[in-house]
């Protein structure tokens, strides 16, 4: 059973920058934005909150920092995107490209170095049997990521302000002709992603393993991004979606540590091999991801 319970553990604190990133992700592409930049944002993200948290020993500063980071990435995605009005693939691969290799120079002075871990759980909580160290035991973005999630939901359908951010994505001309500032919103949407995006970043860094190493988020914004899909654009389904790849990655090190003979090579791709499998299985009815999808997805706005 306590075996049982770390695996648990170990997966909930996998899924975590999953959720995070793609519950921000969800709202800018509910808003018919697509930023495919998540994998560089998180990557300049992880790389400020580890400085920031290395240098003054405060954690929660290091999230700050990788919120803000976050966010200065998305302003310039969105100046180029919405002002611009340049192509938001081709500007969300570039931005992710430049992420990439920002952090890579910015990290340089601190590749290899290590934070401190520190003690997690809810007090009182973390001591019960099983569940305190499968459920209680855990950061508290962890439970920051659950609290996120409900609010999405109760935002995105039982707000207008959450009403009047879909028909901006269903439709921003219809929404522009009511009086709303389409372009406004869309920042806002985007900011509120970076932010998302960022702490994850910084989760990775900070929590998840706390070092810093060159390309250290492997992939991770790519799998929120298909996460959104995956969840045919519902912060529920999301949460669910970040729990089970959360687990397929803890898979790979359960299957080591119980010595099952299979190449680690193989065992690293279950993740990645996870996503394609989900993504062709959910696009063999397009027509269903057509009903979920916000109608202006990608395209641009030309008031």
């Amino acid at each position: 059973m306590e075996n049982f319970a770390a695996l648990i553990a170990a997966s909930i604190n996998s899924g975590t920058p999953l959720l995070i990133a793609a519950l921000g992700l969800l709202i800018n592409e509910r808003a018919g934005v697509l930023n495919l930049g998540a994998e560089g944002m998180m990557l300049v993200a992880a790389i400020v909150g580890f400085a920031v948290a290395h240098q003054t020993n405060v954690p929660a500063l290091g999230f700050l920092a990788g919120a803000v980071a976050g966010m200065l990435m998305a302003s310039l995605f969105a100046w180029l995107a919405l002002v611009l009005a340049t192509n938001q693939v081709a500007t969300g691969l570039a931005l992710s490209i430049f992420g990439t290799g920002l952090s890579a120079f910015i990290g340089q002075s601190f590749v290899g170095q290590s934070l401190v871990p520190g003690s997690h759980g809810i007090p009182g909580l973390v001591d019960i049997p099983f569940l305190g160290k499968a459920i209680f035991g855990q950061h508290w973005v962890v439970y920051f990521s659950l609290t996120l999630c409900a609010g999405i939901v109760w935002f995105l359908y039982r707000t207008r302000a959450g009403l009047v951010l879909r028909a901006i994505g269903e439709s921003p001309e219809s929404a522009h002709a009511l009086g709303y500032p389409v372009r406004k919103i869309r920042y806002l949407a985007l900011l509120f992603s970076g932010a998302c995006c960022g702490i994850a970043g910084a989760y990775l860094s900070i929590v998840y393993t706390p070092m810093w190493v060159e390309g250290l988020v492997a992939g991770r914004g790519w799998i929120a991004l298909a996460l959104t899909t995956f969840a045919t654009w519902r912060p529920a389904r999301v949460l669910l979606g970040a729990l089970l790849f959360g687990s397929v990655t803890i898979l790979q090190f359960y299957f080591q540590s119980i010595g099952i003979a299979i190449p680690s090579q193989i065992l690293s791709m279950l993740p990645y091999v996870a996503t394609i499998v989900v993504l062709v299985l959910i696009s063999r009815n397009p027509d269903w991801i057509r009903l979920n999808m916000p109608a202006s997805l990608g395209k641009p706005f030309r008031p």
